[in-house]
């Protein structure tokens, strides 16, 4: 099995040359603030990217886009009240590849459907993970902590960010591939799973690398390895998990904007547009690059397609790995 996110990339729509194609975002208008539900602690991957996105977006609409952070039950707690909302688009979800696509498989009484009572917007952005450990960790590179960890298994901990987190999923099918025996301690968020890894209180995390850079570059955590096809611009020496002879655990997660079912052509349209706009800068470009996620959009249709193809491959995951909420 390969779990990356090569389909996202092959499609055209969603490669970064087509951001460099300026649209004319016309139409709707929004009457007051938009309200950006980010289902996760503020300073995680997905917290970042939408706290990006919010000025130029909110530029281009005339009103102001307001990052409001809704946590609780692996993201659930914030996409069933973006679900919710009135569909008059004042209030969009950056929903991630866990929200949107593993949930559903973990979760049994959700009460909502991400692929009917969500409206697909865009595609925003991809990024891979990062294996990390606290510098107290007796392991200097992945060979010795594959070698500590399998000698000592259920001894260290894990961080994520949720039961069903690409946080989560991603450190389980380590775990799967590898073989080891490490143990898992959700939180409400990357960030506070970030956090407690560079206290100590859990010694390893397989964090999204637009979170967990900062703190790899100020030496707080020590970078292992990374999960995509090939080493990442910031992290040269750091090597990939094909490399470390585990090409099964390469994964990638990606986040895509939605709104409530039901909000009208025009204002998806209009929102896709302004979506494409702002990505297309270079400074948000560039700021994207720096917190290692990479920019990607999608027509609204394409992400519907892509939210299914998702949907069916991350349920096999989740079969395969035995991952559970509990």
């Amino acid at each position: 099995m390969s779990f990356t996110r090569r389909a996202a990339l092959a499609l055209p729509a969603l490669t970064l040359p087509a951001l460099a194609r300026p649209v004319l975002a016309q139409g709707w208008a929004p009457q007051r603030p938009l309200r950006f539900i980010v289902p996760f602690a503020a300073g995680g991957a997905t917290d970042i990217v939408a706290r990006v996105l919010a000025e130029p977006m909110g530029e281009r609409l005339g009103q102001a886009v307001a990052v409001e952070n809704r946590t609780g039950a692996g993201g659930n707690v914030g996409v069933e009240f973006a679900a919710r909302s009135a569909p008059d688009g004042h209030t969009i979800l950056m929903g991630t590849t866990g929200t949107l696509t593993i949930n559903p498989h973990l979760y049994s009484n959700m009460g909502f459907n991400p692929l009917t009572d969500l409206a697909p917007v865009s595609l925003a952005f991809g990024t891979d993970h990062v294996l990390i450990v606290n510098p107290n960790v007796p392991a200097q590179n992945a060979q010795d902590f594959l070698a500590l960890v399998r000698s000592q298994p259920g001894r260290l901990s894990y961080g994520s960010g949720g039961n069903g987190t690409s946080t989560h999923t991603v450190a389980e099918l380590f775990k799967l591939v590898a073989r080891v025996d490490i143990q898992h301690v959700p939180y409400r968020g990357s960030a506070p799973a970030l956090n407690d890894t560079v206290a100590g209180n859990v010694q390893v995390m397989l964090d999204q690398m637009a979170s967990a850079l900062p703190m790899i570059q100020i030496g707080r955590v020590r970078a292992l390895a990374v999960t995509g096809a090939r080493r990442h611009a910031a992290l040269p020496d750091v090597p990939t998990m094909a490399e470390l002879g585990l090409p099964a655990a390469e994964a990638s997660s990606w986040g895509a904007v939605l709104a409530p079912s039901g909000t009208p052509a025009p204002v998806i349209q209009r929102l896709n547009a302004v979506m494409r706009e702002s990505l297309g800068l270079q400074a948000v470009k560039d700021r994207l690059t720096q917190v290692g996620a990479d920019a990607l959009t999608s027509t609204p249709e394409e992400l519907a397609t892509y939210l299914r193809a998702e949907t069916e491959k991350w349920g096999r995951v989740v079969r395969e790995a035995r991952i559970t909420v509990n």
